[in-house]
Order: C-alpha cells, then structure tokens, then sequence
C-alpha cells in the first residue's frame, strides 16, 4: 500500500490536474487528516454526545464551527452550522429530509446544462438515477439555448408552472455566477425554499471573489475539498430556526459517527483561508481560468457560454470532430488531466458526452499563473489537433511532465 500511495504522489507532481473539483491540501491538513482523531467515535453534536471521551473532541468540533461562520461573515445568532456531512450529496439529502416531505418538488438546474445528480436527477425517460429523484419529485429549469447562461425570467416561469417546494441552485459545470437575488425572488413568488449549492464557489465566496448567497439563500450548501482546499467533507449552513432539523438529518438520519479527523482538517483549511494570501490565490484563479477560456478560444475552440466568471469552463468539441470522453483519455496520454461531459443540449450521452471540463484551482496552488496558462492552452490544441499521433502524444507528455516538475505541491512538497 505504501508503494502506491507513492505512486499516486509522484503522479500528482507529474501531471496537470485541470479538474475543477479537485485541489491539493497544505500539509497542515494533511496531518489534521491523518490524526488520532479518527480514532474516537463522537455521535451528536458538541457537548450531547452519546459516548464518553469526547471533551477534545466538543472543543474541535466547537472550533471548526465558530470559524465556519466567521470565514463567511455570519452572525450566530442568526445562523448555525452543520461540518459533520461526510460529502456533499448526503449534506443536500439531509437538508432535503429535515425540511420537506417526501414526494415534494424540487427545482434544480438541468444536468446537462451544469446542475448536480443530488439535486433529484432522473433520465429523459423517467429513470430515477439519484435516490433524491425516489424520494422527491424532481423537476429543472435550463439554460437559454443561445446564451447558455441562465435567463431568469425563464426560471421564474419554470417556478411558476412546476411550483416547488424548494427551488436549488449550483450544481457541477456552470461557468457562470448565479444571481442569487433573483432567486430567491423567484422562490419567494412560489412560496419555495432557497438552497444555494456553492460547492465549487464556496473558497471564491469566502474570498469576495464571487458573491455570496448568503443574504438571499435560505440554505447553503458546500463541498470544502474543491477552491476552499479542505479535506473531503461539506458543511451545510441555515438559519437558527432550522439548524436542529438539520442536524438530526445528518445524525441520526442519515449517518453515525462524523470524521473527527476530517471535521479538524475542514478547521485547518478555515483557518488558512482567512490569511491575506487566500484572497491572492483566489483571484488567481479566476485570471488563470480567463485567461485559459480567451486562449482557448483563440486556437478555435468553442467556450460554452463564451467564458467565465470563477474556476471552471466547458469545452464543446463537436468542431474539433473528437468526443470528449476520447479528448479526455488523449489529454491523459499527454499528462493533462480533465474530465468528459456533457454540454447544454447535450447530442450525445452522458457517458460520452461532447465536452471536457476544465479548471485551474490545483495548478493555481502550485503558483501557475497567466504565463503557463498559456503554455497550458497550447498543450491542450496540440493534443486535440493531433491526438492520433501517439509520437506527439508522447512528446506532449514528456514536456507537460519537465513543465510540471518544476512547480511544487502543496502537502508533498512544501
């Protein structure tokens, strides 16, 4: 095992990992992780535990909470928070369990157009894929066919006609802010609940860098493993009225004993996030992510959406006649690594859909900036242009390794 888990080190220093929903973790969380503290089991919340032995264990849990409301500026008398959600589909199952009924409608972004499965997806056909879509009614709102960005006027009137009981926003692949105003008008007209999945915003949000749902969303939902660079974990933050529903959701509703290592890491990660230079690393992300989308475009790709706004960006490769799971496992050849899927409209499936997925939180943690960007983005042209060659392959490949070898990994080698 040992042997591997080097292997799996040296990889990550050898390659460019351009999926948006992955980072790397400062050794500082790393350690947190791999504590003692995964060997105490603590079900409840802080100081109403079951088990005795938890007094180190309440301070931690105490900590990390406090410092989850002060990262994102709220006041707790207002607000409280759940870090126990061992990832971020159970942290929306359990918001979804506390606060509705079963059978009630959900609203949520389309997949293909960037929402999430555990937002309630079930196939064109009526095949139930998350288990949400069993329990809950699902329903979605799209894109605007043109502008591939979202028309509010056309959620409003989506809202109006499904009339949910919750209506969700976020999801896995939209490259575009959400106005969270807007929806909460909407959900407000329809008498809906508001839940903002900021699971890939949530360290651009924390920085001030994207805006914040939380004067609008009734709900807040987040991953901390993607640009908050935490461990794999989420938190789920709602108003004091209904944070103890939220909390028997998550215990006993749904799981037993939370991570007492990875509760500690999100608190690392929290703390490091409050430090001056987060801010710097997280509007690095966004130029860095600009900056790919415009050269990018340049060499003739198609951006959805024509752009950004924060850390992810879709590529349709319908022009470049290569389907995006096969530019995926060509990229992979050349040690750039980014993920299939599926574009508005999607033409083809899921499984191989017409887009790849690409972000810039990781090479940004490793000090990559405008310059290797665009290095990057001519990597990713030559590889496309010539994916059948396996000698340019190769040859991609050896000069993306020499490339990334010379920029350090946080948690390896700081």
């Amino acid at each position: 095992m040992l042997g591997l888990i080097q292997q799996e080190q040296q990889r990550q220093r050898e390659q460019l990992q351009m999926i948006p929903s992955e980072n790397y973790v400062s050794k500082d969380v790393l350690t947190a992780v791999g504590s003692v503290l995964m060997n105490k089991y603590s079900e409840g919340q802080p100081y109403k535990r079951y088990y005795q032995g938890n007094a180190i264990i309440d301070e931690i849990e105490s900590l990390v909470k406090t410092r989850a409301l002060e990262a994102f500026g709220l006041n707790p008398k207002d607000w409280g928070v759940n870090v126990q959600a061992m990832n971020g589909s159970i942290a929306n199952l359990a918001v979804y369990l506390a606060l509705l009924k079963p059978g009630d409608k959900l609203l949520s972004l389309k997949l293909y157009d960037g929402g999430h499965l555990s937002h309630g997806w079930q196939l064109p056909n009526g095949k139930k894929v998350s288990h949400t879509s069993l329990i809950f009614t699902p329903s979605y709102y799209s894109v605007d066919q043109k502008t591939q960005v979202l028309n509010y006027d056309q959620v409003k009137r989506t809202a109006l006609q499904e009339r949910p009981k919750m209506i969700i926003s976020g999801g896995t692949s939209y490259p575009r802010e959400i106005d969270h105003q807007k929806m909460r008008q909407v959900a407000d007209e329809v008498g809906a609940l508001y839940l903002a999945d900021i699971a890939h915003e949530a360290g651009l949000v924390l920085a001030g860098v994207n805006k914040t749902p939380f004067p609008h969303a009734h709900i807040v939902t987040m991953t901390t493993r993607k640009t908050l660079r935490g461990p794999i974990g989420a938190m789920i933050f709602t108003h004091q009225e209904n944070i103890r529903s939220i909390n028997q959701s998550v215990f006993p509703g749904l799981q037993g004993g939370p991570q007492n290592h990875t509760i500690a890491g999100i608190g690392v990660a929290l703390h490091e996030a409050m430090e001056p230079d987060f801010t710097i690393y997280a509007k690095q992300i966004i130029t860095n992510a600009k900056t790919l989308t415009k050269e990018l475009s340049n060499l003739g790709f198609t951006i959805v959406s024509g752009g950004t706004d924060k850390h992810l960006f879709l590529i349709d490769l319908r022009n470049k006649q290569i389907s995006g799971k096969k530019a995926a496992l060509v990229l992979e050849k050349a040690n750039i690594i980014v993920n299939k899927n599926a574009i508005p409209s999607e033409p083809s499936s899921l499984w191989d859909p017409s887009g790849i997925r690409l972000g810039t939180p990781a090479l940004t943690s490793r000090g990559m900036k405008e310059t290797e960007m665009k290095k990057i983005a001519s990597w990713i042209n030559t590889v496309i242009d010539k994916y059948e060659n396996t000698d340019v392959l190769t040859k991609v490949g050896q000069e993306v390794k020499d490339f990334a070898l010379q920029f350090p990994v946080p948690g390896l080698d700081d």
